[in-house]
């Protein structure tokens, strides 16, 4: 159980953050962007979720959850020290990832093939879900890039990658089922 009874500590007043590990980073690293991006992800999430409701609003709630796990994931520097931490550290399953996918198998199923690129729009959650689909491909860029430098959960990195493309099938759902999709008209404006 997390107790947050102060929320200022004045720890990082001089540009610099504490890590899952204790180690102390500048803000601006690479891994303080990473998390960072994926903690901007779960706040549009929370707007997503302004528009949705039953099965939709369930998964978006559990994929805040899980947001919140990549987060303490990504904060936790050094895999190959997990056996020997204190407390074991939160990482990222494939399960989750295995989750994910098996719902947008379920979503997919009932939408007719694209025929063209999909514009951000439609319908309010559609519009918010593709905010959303933004959001965590600049999170997953970080994380690869992240992981190209230092150690890091690959299962992490898959997993958005795998919730990149769950926003993107349910920003479609979220259209009537693709039947209120925006199209791209390629030259339209020409």
């Amino acid at each position: 159980m997390v107790v947050l009874n102060k929320i200022y500590t004045r720890t990082g007043d001089a540009g610099e953050t504490a890590l899952g590990d204790g180690s102390r980073v500048p803000k601006p690293s690479l891994r303080v962007e990473t998390y960072g991006s994926v903690d901007e992800t779960n706040a549009t999430v929370g707007l997503a979720r302004l528009h949705a409701s039953g099965v939709m609003d369930a998964q978006l709630a559990a994929i805040q959850n899980d947001l919140f796990d990549l987060g303490a994931d990504f904060c936790r520097p050094g895999m190959e020290n997990d056996a020997a931490a204190e407390y074991p550290p939160l990482r990222v399953l494939a399960g989750q990832v295995d989750r994910l996918e098996a719902e947008i198998d379920v979503m997919n199923a009932d939408l007719a093939p694209l025929r063209s690129f999909v514009l951000p729009g439609g319908s309010a959650l559609a519009a918010h879900l593709h905010l959303c689909r933004t959001v965590t491909r600049r999170a997953e860029r970080l994380a690869v890039a992240l992981m190209a430098n230092e150690s890091c959960n690959p299962v992490a990195v898959k997993y958005l990658n795998r919730l990149s493309d769950w926003f993107f099938v349910a920003s479609r759902a979220a259209n009537n089922g693709g039947a209120g999709d925006v199209l791209w008209v390629p030259g339209a404006n020409r």
